[in-house]
């Protein structure tokens, strides 16, 4: 394990939702960052968005100690995409992967406030991958990254009885419920913090390497939280044939 004072540089992607971002941080310094949000494929995106991060820094891939991927929950194909592209980096670099929590790495962008963090990804079915988080001085977790129904973390969020911000492509999905049903001190994160970030993830990827948090690349896989449509609709079809 690397102690802190050793400098290390760390690739980062993420693209668990609807956001692609690759980012690049050396020594507590984000030396790069490209991210873009829109109705294009992240297989379409990411790829060619590392290769013109990697073309401005005149990015050595050789002296990168760590691929950081934004590892799960969140969209089913964009994770399978991130994780292959840094699989395939990792075994090509042979360095390890850091796998951060994707809602630990989106409530990361808001580094410093006082106030609870609570992102919310959308899941569909009415409900959010989500978790509570304390970011003034590191991250701390108070609820760890679930799949729960919207009223679910509402009611969560006010039993904890503390100031909090919200963030992510959950809220303007569920933002109607969100007034109605938050009864502490709220916030909704601005635009530069509101959505998923590789730099977040390059940020905390470098703290989870010099702890030591690293897996071999053959090693990843996915955090999924909950199965996906295709596996869920083929296991409600056997359950019906069961009941015949």
């Amino acid at each position: 394990m690397k102690g802190w004072n050793i400098i290390v540089k760390i690739l980062a992607l993420d693209s668990s939702g609807l956001v692609a971002s690759v980012a690049v941080a050396e020594d507590d310094v984000l030396t790069a960052e490209y991210t873009v949000n829109y109705k294009k494929t992240h297989s379409q995106t990411l790829l060619p968005m590392l290769q013109a991060v990697k073309d401005m820094i005149e990015l050595d891939l050789s002296t990168v100690d760590a691929i950081a991927v934004a590892a799960g929950p969140g969209s089913f194909t964009g994770l399978r995409i991130g994780s292959a592209t840094a699989k395939g980096l990792a075994l090509a670099m042979d360095c390890p992967i850091v796998e951060v929590k994707t809602v630990e790495g989106l409530a990361y962008n808001l580094y410093g406030t006082d106030k609870v963090v609570c992102p919310l990804m959308d899941a569909r079915r009415n409900q959010v991958y989500t978790g509570l988080y304390e970011v003034s001085d590191g991250i701390r977790v108070l609820k760890d990254q679930c799949a729960v129904d919207v009223a679910d973390i509402i009611a969560a969020v006010n039993e904890l009885g503390r100031e909090v911000i919200f963030l992510g492509d959950g809220v303007p999905v569920y933002k109607e419920q969100l007034e109605n049903g938050v009864k502490v001190p709220y916030f909704f994160a601005p635009a530069h913090m509101n959505r998923q970030r590789a730099g977040s993830v390059a940020a905390l990827g470098e703290i989870y390497f010099k702890e030591g948090k690293t897996v071999p690349a053959a090693a990843h896989q996915p955090i999924y939280l909950r199965l996906s449509q295709a596996e869920r609709e083929r296991m409600e079809q056997e359950a019906a044939k069961d009941g015949q």
